[in-house]
Order: C-alpha cells, then sequence, then structure tokens
C-alpha cells in the first residue's frame, strides 16, 4: 500500500467518517476540505473499466464494463452510466454536492429496478487528491461500515474500490475494485 493511501485511509477516512456520522465515531484530527463544484470533472468521459468482485473469501470474478460519464448543474453533480454488455446490466451513480456542508453524496441506481440504493448514500469528499466516502450499514443484523474510494487518478485512468469494515473502521476488506482506463 503507497503511503498516500496509508495516509488518506488512516486520517482521511476517519476524518469523513466523523463527519458523515455526525461525530459519532471517534477520529483522529485531519486535513478535511469543503468539497467545490467541478471535483468529478477528471471522470467525464468514456471509459473501459476491469471489475473485480469478491463472490466468497478469496475467489473473485472478474468482467469488463464501460462507462459514459458526465458533469451537470455546473459541477454540483456528476453522472455516471455504467454498463456491462456481457452480463445485460446498466445502472447509475449520481454524485451531488450539498452546497451548505461542503460534502458529497454518491447514490447508486440499478437499471433493473430504478430504485435509488440507500436513502442517504455514501458521503465524503476528497482529501489529498483521493474520495473518500463512507456509509453506516447492516449484514446479516449487524452494523457495518461501508466505503468507497476513488484514488490513483491520473486523468487516462483511475481507481474505485468498495470496501467493508465490520470492526467499527479499525480494518477494511475490498469485496469490489474497478480499474477505469480512458477510451
Amino acid at each position: 500500500m503507497n503511503e498516500q493511501r496509508r495516509r488518506l485511509l488512516s486520517a482521511g477516512a476517519g476524518a469523513w467518517l466523523a463527519a458523515s456520522a455526525g461525530g459519532a465515531a471517534a477520529a483522529p484530527a485531519a486535513k478535511s476540505v469543503a468539497g467545490k463544484p467541478g471535483e468529478f470533472d477528471w471522470l467525464s468521459g468514456e471509459w473501459k473499466i476491469a471489475h473485480r468482485r469478491l463472490k466468497a473469501p478469496g475467489q473473485w470474478d472478474e468482467f469488463a464494463g464501460e462507462a459514459t460519464c458526465w458533469s451537470i448543474l455546473g459541477g454540483v453533480g456528476h453522472v455516471e452510466e455504467l454498463r456491462i454488455p456481457q452480463r445485460d446490466f446498466s445502472g447509475m451513480g449520481l454524485r451531488l454536492l450539498d452546497l451548505g456542508n461542503g460534502v458529497w453524496s454518491d447514490y447508486w441506481v440499478n437499471a433493473k429496478s430504478g430504485v435509488l440504493g440507500g436513502e442517504a448514500g455514501l458521503t465524503g469528499g476528497f482529501v489529498d487528491g483521493a474520495g473518500v466516502f463512507l456509509a453506516d450499514d447492516e449484514e446479516a443484523g449487524k452494523p457495518i461500515k461501508v466505503r468507497g474510494l476513488w484514488d490513483e487518478i491520473t486523468g487516462r485512468s483511475h481507481r474505485w474500490s468498495q470496501s467493508v469494515s465490520r470492526d467499527g473502521g479499525r480494518t477494511w476488506e475490498d469485496n469490489w475494485v474497478m480499474r477505469w482506463v480512458k477510451v
């Protein structure tokens, strides 16, 4: 794990978790920066995506996908249309910036249901060039934390990963990793 990612996850994620959870989780002091319009502009365009999704412990499913992304509302919003043709699947990511508190929300819509996933979505923002988004959820009736992380951003490629924590955010387990390359 590179040093920037380690610093981001240990400090930045904790700060965003505390902010998005109303301060319920103790977090180390970290540099937090209020979000601003246009922070997702780097994601606009056409992308090819290599997906790696955890099916069971130690067992990964790998498949290809693609996405078209664009900014809306002067950069206060950003839309992602995700397609996985070989699986007849599509969905939409919607990111919105709450200008009042400077926090981004990240929502998901599965095209098969048309329902906005999760009431609050993941919330967070960018710290040291990476986006950290967190939410509380449940797994088998037990509380977990979910994290979406946008990192390794170059403008031509980046990584998005989804992780879960079953110990209040002390450790994280990736369950989906997407490597994006601009078309």
